[in-house]
């Protein structure tokens, strides 16, 4: 029984976005509201890891056909083929719902000869795939690393939760009947609106891990203060948009910053935050400020269409994850949080977020 490739619509979207790339030739760089800036990179060549080896596809001057190097196989083919294969794959991803996985037997045959193992690339790496493009600015043909992050999916994950994602708070002003009350509450929004609302007080102690602490400390000595705060903002109000979150945080300036020059203190510690996320950063492990092998982001849009946003336009980069992620609430039973506990005399609780992209 012949076994078929199997993914959900975000696996798939790898398949579709190496295809297109072939079929256009070149990368689009976007702005932060995920239109072309009008700067285009031409494409020379495309690497892709599979489980033993490293397929690349060569764009060779002007030339219709792609070369196709794997595994001591050498061949070519049609730009054409590539095209009407993405125009496929583009209308099966859009016809699919859900996160459920699914198969196109139709297109099969040819991702086998490409040499094809998997559709999507391993989780522990942040790049998809390398392209190698002709940077028409300063004229080096850099080879660069893309994380594919496809809206034609369930929204990525930027930040993943984990335990060593919880921020701890000791709660202040409030009696061991209250605290009672406010734990029997099933809501984590719920709770922390009704301590306030209880005349209760938060503050910041700690980030459970000393890992996440340091690599927080290390982008800014002043971020574990920074997201102590919009987490408990994104907890205790309506407000899930990282930009509008920041905003916001800015206006109350918790950490006093002067402001009379109208610097952009919390805007712009964010975006740094987000940008090592995006190019290494992990909470559970110690990280010393350098960025994985990646150029950046393929977005693959609702409509197909591909923008790129890498190092080389930082601050498009950094406007892309600014303006295009949210908080997001994880497994409370699964990383241990929003539970209020007694050490000694004291009251604590802990506050955990993911950051999806919209």
């Amino acid at each position: 029984m012949t076994e078929f490739f199997s993914g959900n619509r975000g696996e798939w979207s790898e398949p579709y976005a190496l295809f297109k790339l072939l079929a256009d030739g070149q990368l689009y760089l976007g702005d932060s509201q995920l239109n072309k800036l009008g700067i285009v990179m031409p494409i020379l060549s495309i690497l892709r890891q599979e489980k033993n080896y490293e397929s690349s596809y060569i764009l060779h001057n002007n030339s219709q056909n792609i070369i196709v190097t794997y595994n001591n196989e050498k061949f070519t083919v049609p730009i054409s083929g590539f095209q009407e294969k993405a125009v496929l794959l583009l209308s099966e991803i859009k016809n699919a719902s859900g996160n459920r996985a699914f198969s196109i037997p139709s297109i099969d045959d040819f991702l086998k000869k490409l040499g094809f193992t998997h559709l999507s690339a391993s989780s522990s790496s942040k790049s998809d795939i390398h392209i190698v493009v002709h940077d028409l600015r300063t004229g080096i043909t850099p080879t660069l690393g893309f994380s594919i992050k496809s809206q034609l999916g369930s929204p990525a994950t930027l930040l993943n939760a984990s335990k060593a994602t919880n921020f701890t708070f000791k709660i202040y002003n409030l009696k061991d009947k209250q605290i009672e009350y406010i734990n029997s509450l099933s809501g984590i929004k719920e709770k922390i609106k009704e301590i306030f609302s209880q005349d209760g007080k938060l503050e910041f102690v700690k980030v459970e891990s000393c890992k996440f602490s340091n690599n927080l400390t290390l982008i800014d000595t002043k971020l574990p203060e920074i997201l102590a705060e919009m987490i408990l903002l994104y907890y205790s109000s309506k407000l899930n948009k990282i930009d509008d979150v920041t905003e916001h945080i800015s206006r109350l300036n918790p950490l006093n910053y002067n402001l009379s020059c109208n610097h952009n203190y919390y805007e712009y510690k964010v975006k740094h935050f987000l940008n090592d996320v995006a190019l290494g950063m992990r909470p559970d492990d110690v990280w010393l400020g350098q960025y994985d092998a990646t150029g950046g982001y393929l977005v693959v849009k609702e409509d197909g269409e591909l923008l790129c946003y890498h190092i080389y336009s930082k601050n498009s980069f950094e406007d892309y994850l600014y303006c295009n992620t949210k908080f997001d609430t994880p497994s409370s039973s699964r990383h241990d949080f929003g539970h209020i506990y007694q050490v000694n005399h004291d009251f604590f609780i802990k506050l955990n977020v993911q950051i999806r992209f919209l």
